[in-house]
């Protein structure tokens, strides 16, 4: 015996239900294979689900493209604030900075090669420690580190925070649109396998093959196990008469 597969991703659930609610719409209540009681309800719930699903892709879709500027704007920064370092390490060797220049930027006085900027944590505790102690070095009137400047420096890490901001929301709108999603995947489900069994119900009278034929048409899935599939092979052949053998001449 085949065995009834239910949806197991959005599109299938979603082509079920429309299934479903079309054969509501066009037949008359006394012919339908399921009941009223469950016509109001996926009426009432299909809008809501489509609603939830088109509004998960439309936020993941916005997500993705922004990304691509987010990640310009993350390599830039990383870029700027490598080079702001290194010249000044560079200005230290020599002997044009003092070796407790790296302690205004919260470096250590021997590091003498750039910070990991690996992740966005670093980049961003980096970016402030950066920006803060060269304000303090000109503030005590020490020499200004240049090429680049703290002033293009400073653009380009407050250009990479907003991006940073930007593209958290988005993660976050993202994340709440797929637990929304998530939670009305359990009532389509639910709403599927009550007319689904009401529709087998309705059709259990006849033999098996009508019955699936008939259910079929309300957007029931059978599949066949593979030792099915292969008796329905060689029943076939069978009756094809291939493999038997023929009568030879005389």
């Amino acid at each position: 015996m085949p065995y009834r597969r239910l949806p197991n991703t959005d599109a299938a659930r979603i082509k079920a239900l429309r299934t479903a609610m079309s054969l509501g719409k066009e037949m008359p209540p006394f012919k339908l294979a399921f009941t009223q009681r469950s016509l109001l309800k996926l009426q009432s719930f299909i809008s809501y689900f489509e609603q939830a699903l088109s509004n998960q892709r439309q936020t993941y879709e916005i997500q993705v493209r922004n990304n691509i500027s987010y990640k310009e704007s993350l390599k830039k920064v990383k870029l700027y604030l490598s080079h702001f370092i290194q010249v000044m390490n560079m200005a230290i060797v020599r002997g044009e900075l003092s070796e407790d220049t790296r302690s205004f930027f919260g470096l250590n006085n021997d590091l003498r090669s750039v910070p990991s900027l690996n992740t966005e944590k670093e980049i961003l505790l980096i970016g402030a420690n950066v920006i803060k102690g060269e304000s303090e070095r000109l503030r005590r009137a020490k020499t200004a580190i240049t090429n680049p400047t703290m002033a293009v420096v400073k653009v380009r890490y407050e250009q990479y925070l907003e991006a940073y901001d930007f593209q958290k929301t988005l993660q976050k709108r993202n994340k709440l649109a797929l637990e929304k999603l998530s939670s009305l995947r359990n009532d389509a489900d639910d709403i599927i396998v009550q007319i689904w069994n009401e529709v087998e119900d309705h059709f259990k009278d006849l033999p098996e093959n009508m019955k699936r034929e008939e259910a079929t048409k309300y957007g029931l899935v059978y599949v066949f196990r593979k030792n099915e599939l292969l008796r329905i092979h060689f029943s076939q052949a069978e009756q094809s008469g291939i493999g038997q053998s023929q009568p030879t001449s005389n």
